[in-house]
């Protein structure tokens, strides 16, 4: 076999397939046989359409959080065996096979055989956990319950922390609450959540306040929530547009804010090592997480569940 399908974007909302050649790997290179990528909403940008973006995309872009077996190493490659399971950093990954340097993947455990393990965004989770510097007796109110705010969440209450965990769906909710959230709090008022939290942090604020939503109202309730001297963390991915943030307010209160993405490709493959760790010691099931399942040709369909994000919802993969 000397061709793959790739998955490519054509234009605003819409998503097909293409025939490529299978790529060789060079030196340093790892071929990956890829089983599964996951879909991430920082890829909605390119799907829905901006006017910086042209089209078609490359094929197998912006797939960047894939998992598969070593198919074929490049000639000084080390660290690697052929038919090593393995979890990757590329951008490539809507497509039957990938290419990567060995430097950008990470060997999967046999514990993990068989499952699905998109480690990049459990490696941005953990990232986003360690700059948030949280300690135990902390009051942390994670906004978003998403697929990275149960993680975190998972990942702050191990840690010993008094997580309140708030979204829009319950059974997110009910997913933060097993994963270790002492409170969950709908999101659908803003003044009744202020003083919610008011009330239960005796009118000091929270400790931390994490953001995972990337939109605007969730950074300014983020704002209202974060006690003085608190921190502020910004794990969501804000893209759509510019922000707009109550400068006055942050100033008064003194607060750190920090912007938990991460750039630094050795810090993120060991955030992904860590993942795998935590996921060995059962603090968290992806197999909980991963809650839709789609194939290669039906990408549109999942960037359509991940824009509604209907009730039930938490992450959605590409099987091969």
């Amino acid at each position: 076999m000397h061709s793959m399908r790739a998955a490519v974007i054509t234009g605003p909302g819409q998503a097909g397939l293409t025939q490529v050649p299978i790529p060789d790997p060079g030196p340093g290179d790892l071929l990956i046989k890829v089983e599964g990528c996951g879909v991430c909403p920082s890829n909605l940008p390119l799907w829905q359409g901006r006017p910086w973006f042209t089209y078609p995309a490359p094929p197998g872009n912006p797939g960047h959080e894939g998992w598969g077996t070593v198919a074929a190493i490049g000639p000084s490659a080390k660290g690697f065996a052929q038919g090593d399971r393995v979890t990757f950093l590329s951008s490539q990954a809507y497509a039957e096979y990938d290419l990567v340097p060995a430097e950008a993947a990470v060997k999967l455990p046999s514990s993990l055989d068989g499952r699905a393990f998109p480690g990049e965004p459990v490696g941005c989770a953990v990232n986003v956990f360690h700059r948030s510097r949280i300690e135990a007796g902390q009051t942390v109110a994670v906004i978003g319950a998403g697929f990275l705010g149960i993680v975190f969440t998972a990942l702050a209450a191990a840690k010993g922390a008094r997580v309140v965990a708030m979204g829009r769906r319950e059974t997110a909710l009910d997913l933060a609450k097993k994963y270790g959230a002492a409170e969950t709090v709908r999101m659908d008022d803003h003044y009744r959540i202020v003083e919610y939290m008011k009330e239960m942090t005796n009118g000091m604020g929270c400790d931390r306040v994490v953001e995972a939503t990337g939109f605007q109202w969730p950074l300014d309730l983020a704002g209202e929530l974060v006690r003085e001297r608190g921190a502020l963390v910004i794990a969501g991915y804000h893209q759509d547009s510019p922000r707009q943030v109550n400068l006055q307010q942050w100033n008064w209160k003194g607060i750190d804010v920090i912007n938990a993405h991460e750039r630094d490709r050795n810090v993120y493959l060991e955030g992904i090592r860590e993942g795998i760790k935590a996921v060995e010691a059962g603090l968290f099931r992806l197999d909980d997480l991963i809650t839709h399942d789609f194939t290669l040709m039906e990408l549109n369909r999942a960037y359509l569940a991940l824009t509604e994000r209907p009730e039930g919802f938490i992450k959605g993969i590409i099987r091969m």
